[in-house]
């Protein structure tokens, strides 16, 4: 058995039941290849993909522990926050209920993204989109996709840049529940709420601060310490926030699809000072 200090350890990943495009199957293999020990499937606002990932491993020799996780979409002020839940009952009857509700909110925000492309010239993308989702949550990366499918912008930041974004033609603020909900939801379901890539909301050093601070008031407890392409100069301020407000620390690529930007287990260790999610987790088993 490996020394946890080697192992790979992924907690934020996506499958296509959200933005990712790979099936669980092809997540996981890829996993594999990538010797990764210890992966999270944290699609959002579903744990569709956690049952067929875990059968899928029963199929493999090589051990990889699979933690069912979840990734919430909450509003804080006026910021879409994003609440990871770890080790969750991805069997919850009550769980389930809720993430359903997000479920239909997302389906209404899609409705009147749609209308507001319409009226900005731009028709028929929900219809694409839906189709690209397939058995996934619709998100704006799958209006962004149906948009360069259909040759209105010429790739998915251009889709942004013109439409989807805050303060553009097609935005519209999303209703999530509030972040003290996510982590009452993850926690009635078993599991360990963690503030998800604190590094790339688009805000100051002083409102990442209150938002931290926010959130370890709510009963959070952990922070994601390192992921992809985060500053110097972020990660040290994400490390002393973590330390100050007694955060477990977690690691997680972020991947969503192949690509030259992200992948599965790459960079993801920690500094020493902090302590991480997983220190008292069972060691690997298979």
């Amino acid at each position: 058995m490996k020394n946890i200090k080697s192992m790979k350890i992924d907690l934020h990943c996506h499958s296509y039941h959200s933005d990712g495009l790979l099936t669980p199957q092809e997540l996981l293999a890829r996993a594999h290849n990538m010797q990764v020990d210890v992966l999270a499937l944290t699609d959002h606002d579903t744990v569709a993909g956690i049952q067929p990932l875990i059968e899928e491993q029963q199929k493999y020799k090589r051990s990889l522990e699979i933690i069912s996780g979840v990734e919430i979409s909450t509003s804080w002020h006026s910021f879409d926050i994003h609440i990871i839940g770890l080790k969750v009952d991805h069997h919850n009857q009550t769980f389930l209920q809720r993430l359903q509700q997000q479920t239909q909110r997302r389906e209404i925000r899609a409705q009147k993204i749609d209308s507001k492309l319409a009226k900005a010239g731009v028709h028929g993308i929900l219809e694409v989109a839906k189709e690209l989702a397939g058995v996934g949550q619709i998100t704006r990366a799958h209006f962004a996709r149906a948009m360069v499918k259909q040759q209105v912008v010429s790739d998915n930041e251009a889709a942004f840049k013109k439409y989807l974004g805050k303060g553009k033609k097609a935005h519209v603020k999303p209703e999530w529940i509030t972040m003290q909900e996510a982590i009452a939801w993850i926690h009635d379901a078993g599991g360990r709420a963690v503030l998800a890539h604190p590094g790339h909301y688009d805000m100051t050093s002083k409102w990442l601060r209150r938002l931290v601070a926010e959130f370890s008031q709510a009963g959070g407890d952990g922070i994601e310490a390192n992921h992809p392409h985060l500053a110097p100069a972020k990660r040290a301020i994400i490390e002393e926030l973590s330390i100050e407000h007694g955060l477990l620390a977690s690691s997680g690529s972020d991947f969503h699809f192949p690509s030259r930007w992200t992948e599965l287990g790459k960079n993801l260790k920690m500094s020493d000072k902090l302590t991480p999610v997983w220190h008292d987790w069972q060691p690997i088993t298979n």
